[in-house]
């Protein structure tokens, strides 16, 4: 191969290979509309599309776009995961994978058998995964109220306490005794905190969880967002026929900003040492994580990224890009992974998918929106940008 078919043959990525090297990893994908040149950055709440100044070295200033922030790219990512918006089982590759999901249904018997299983949503569709209230059970002043968030066991059969209260006991986190309100994990106990994460939710190790209650954070692994640079603003109008006369709206013309760009780039960052940090080895024994496992979570991110750029994906209304080039550090690259084979090594097509239960009656009924925990606050909370 001559010097010149080597510099153009991309270098490939693979998950041994990275959780080894350097940290973080970032990659550069170099985005392009797929028909003309015209797209739909995101809009935020009472500021619109956001254009700023950033300043380069020779001392001008290049006009930059936010098409995408790191919270709503963070929803893209796990969108890749569910076979569709509406349909929330996983896609074939990550067949085996452990997750949860909320379920409703009608009891038989106490029990709640499969075939009557109504899922509402999953921890890859809550921006608070495992430490959803879904999940984890509405509490007030650090107590369980009694009502829904329990695990379903393998006979059907539903807990008396909530998922939350489970997760606090010895047999996983560990940092809850019985009779105890107030709880957080001492440095030791982390690990089982890390383990107790992969074995029901790995997917909320890659992209950040946040127990209030219990002081338990966890940073995003893999970090992503979308800018346009060397953009422009393009304002047009649209308008609204009524043509029954049957509103009061009338014929109303109102303003769409949209944006065209020199170049447009999602940047995806991930913080190898992070996932590292997850397990080590102390003479015999393995502290947290495995290497293994961890290397299955380097194989998870980089395959949501693969799958979010191997083809043209709809962003928005508006937003449909197509990739053009993938770069770490100016270094074509190709990410390989095997993500059927990674969930086998790290054992996780051993576990089951975790159905936490509520009535009917108390996901439906009307009233108050009760607080998440004690705060709102979360480093793994997501939000919708249109």
């Amino acid at each position: 191969m001559s010097d010149a078919e080597k510099k153009s043959s991309p270098k490939k990525l693979t998950p041994t290979d990275v959780l080894k090297g350097g940290s973080p990893l970032v990659l550069t994908a170099t985005l392009e509309p797929i028909a003309g040149d015209r797209f739909q950055p995101a809009g935020f709440p009472e500021i619109g599309h956001v254009f700023y100044p950033a300043p380069r070295k020779d001392g001008r200033t290049e006009n930059v776009c936010i098409v995408d922030s790191a919270a709503s790219m963070a929803n893209h990512l796990e969108t890749v995961c569910q076979r569709g918006a509406h349909d929330l089982d996983l896609v074939d590759d990550l067949s085996g994978m452990p997750y949860i999901r909320c379920v409703t249904g009608d009891l038989v018997d106490g029990k709640l058998p499969n075939d009557k299983r109504e899922t509402i949503v999953t921890s890859l569709t809550e921006g608070h995964r495992i430490a959803s209230n879904y999940f984890f059970g509405i509490r007030t002043k650090r107590k369980w109220n009694g009502k829904g968030a329990q695990r379903i066991g393998n006979d059907g059969s539903i807990a008396q306490e909530s998922f939350g209260d489970e997760l606090a006991k010895p047999s996983y986190f560990g940092i809850q005794s019985d009779g105890e309100t107030i709880a957080h994990p001492p440095p030791e106990r982390w690990w089982n905190v890390f383990k107790t994460i992969f074995e029901f939710d790995p997917n909320s190790l890659v992209h950040g969880v946040l127990f209030t209650e219990w002081q338990i954070k966890i940073p995003r692994a893999l970090t992503a967002h979308l800018e346009a640079f060397g953009a422009g603003r393009v304002d047009r109008s649209g308008v609204k026929f009524d043509r029954l006369g049957k509103t009061t709206s009338g014929q109303p013309i109102f303003a769409v900003d949209e944006a065209t760009a020199e170049s447009i780039r999602a940047t995806f960052v991930i913080d190898v040492s992070l996932i590292r940090s997850f397990g080590r080895k102390k003479g015999e024994t393995t502290l947290g994580l495995s290497e293994e496992q961890q290397e299955f979570l380097v194989t998870l991110a980089l395959w949501k990224v693969q799958q979010l750029l191997a083809s043209p994906f709809r962003f928005r209304s508006g937003c449909h890009l197509r990739r053009t080039a993938l770069k770490s550090y100016e270094q074509d690259v190709e990410i390989e992974v095997d993500i059927a084979n990674a969930i086998k090594t790290a054992g996780l097509d051993k576990l089951p998918v975790t159905d936490v239960f509520w009535p009917r009656e108390e996901l439906y009924r009307e009233g108050q929106a009760e607080a998440q925990s004690d705060s709102e606050e979360d480093e793994g909370a997501e939000e919708t940008e249109e």
